[in-house]
C-alpha cells in the first residue's frame, strides 16, 4: 500500500525562506509571522515527510541531507506554481499564448531585442518569457522541456533536438587604441596569444571556443580577469587590463568612443552560427511554433 504525503505550498515557501536565511527568527521577521508559528510550521513539515529537515543550532539552523533535497524540490515546485499563476493571469487579461525562451548572451545582446520586437508587433497577444543562460544549460533545458525554445552556440552538441540556423555573427578582437595590435586591419588569433586576455567566466561557449583555438595552436590562453558579461569585458579593456574577443555587434558606438578598437579575426572559427532549437517542432503550441518558424526563416536581418 502506497501512502501519498500532502504538502502545503505555504509551508514549502516558508521552508525556502528559512533555508535561505539560515534562521527561524530571521524567517519569521521576513514573512511577518511569530517565531512560534514558523517553528510549528517547520515541525509539521518534518512530521509530514517523517524525517528531520533542520538541525537547530544556538545561532540559526542547518539543513540535513533530507532538508537539502527537499529545498531543491521545493524551489522547483514553487517556481512551477508561480509560472502557472503568471500564465493564468496572462490569459485572464487577453494573452493567448505564453512562450518560454532561453538564449545565450550573444543572442540577447546582438539580435533578440530587434527580432522579438518585430515578432511581437505582429503577434501582440503572445507573451515571451526570456531568460539569458549559458548554451550548455539551454540545450539541457530544451531536452528536459524546461523551456520551449532555445538559442545557443554552434559549438555545443545538441543531440535529439529539432534545430535550425538563427543568425550568423562574427567575432572580433577588442583592444585599447594604444595597444600594439590596434594598428592592424585584421589579425590571426595565434598572433594575440602573447598578450593577457579579459574573458567570460567558465561555462560560456565563447570561452570554450577560445580555449580550443589556443589549444590547437599548442598555446595557453593567459587570462588576467574573467567577468560575466560583454560589458564587463569592455570596461576592463577600457582600463588597459587586457584584450578580449567578443561579437562584433556587441561593440557599440559608446565603446568605440571610450577609446577601444575592434580588429577583425582572420580565423574561420570567428564566423559563428547561432542555432534555434526545440525538443519537437511539431509538439510546440501554435504560438511557440510561430515564433520558432519566424526565428528560423532565414529572413531576419
Amino acid at each position: 500500500m502506497t501512502s501519498h504525503t500532502q504538502y502545503d505550498l505555504q509551508s514549502l515557501r516558508l521552508f525556502i525562506v528559512v533555508s535561505e536565511l539560515g534562521s527561524l527568527t530571521k524567517a519569521a521577521e521576513r514573512v511577518n509571522m511569530t517565531l512560534s508559528a514558523v517553528s510549528k510550521r517547520m515541525a509539521e513539515l518534518e512530521r509530514s515527510v517523517d524525517c528531520g529537515l533542520l538541525v537547530r543550532l544556538p545561532r540559526g539552523i542547518e539543513l540535513t541531507s533530507a532538508g537539502k533535497s527537499l529545498l531543491a524540490h521545493a524551489r522547483h515546485v514553487v517556481d512551477r506554481v508561480n509560472r502557472m499563476a503568471n500564465e493564468m493571469s496572462d490569459y485572464a487579461i487577453g494573452v493567448r499564448g505564453h512562450v518560454r525562451m532561453w538564449a545565450n548572451t550573444s543572442a540577447v545582446v546582438q539580435f533578440l531585442p530587434h527580432d522579438l520586437q518585430v515578432f511581437l508587433s505582429g503577434n501582440p497577444s503572445v507573451k515571451i518569457s526570456l531568460e539569458e543562460r549559458l548554451s550548455d544549460d539551454i540545450v539541457a533545458a530544451i531536452s528536459n522541456s524546461d523551456t520551449d525554445i532555445g538559442i545557443f552556440a554552434d559549438n555545443v552538441a545538441a543531440p535529439g533536438i529539432d534545430k535550425a540556423p538563427y543568425r550568423q555573427d562574427k567575432l572580433v578582437l577588442l583592444v585599447p587604441d594604444g595597444h600594439p595590435l590596434a594598428a592592424l586591419t585584421r589579425v590571426a588569433f595565434a598572433d594575440t596569444l602573447d598578450y593577457e586576455f579579459v574573458g567570460l567566466n567558465e561555462g560560456s561557449s565563447l570561452l570554450a571556443r577560445l580555449l580550443a583555438a589556443a589549444f590547437s595552436e599548442r598555446r595557453t590562453l593567459k587570462f588576467r580577469i574573467q567577468v560575466s558579461s560583454f560589458d564587463g569585458i569592455c570596461r576592463m579593456i577600457e582600463h588597459d587590463l587586457g584584450i578580449g574577443v567578443l561579437p562584433e555587434a556587441a561593440v557599440r558606438a559608446e565603446i568605440l568612443a571610450a577609446g577601444l578598437r575592434p580588429v577583425p579575426l582572420t580565423d574561420a572559427w570567428a564566423q559563428r552560427t547561432l542555432w534555434i532549437g526545440t525538443r519537437s517542432r511539431d509538439a510546440l503550441s501554435p504560438e511557440a511554433a510561430r515564433l520558432f518558424d519566424f526565428m528560423s526563416s532565414g529572413k531576419l536581418a
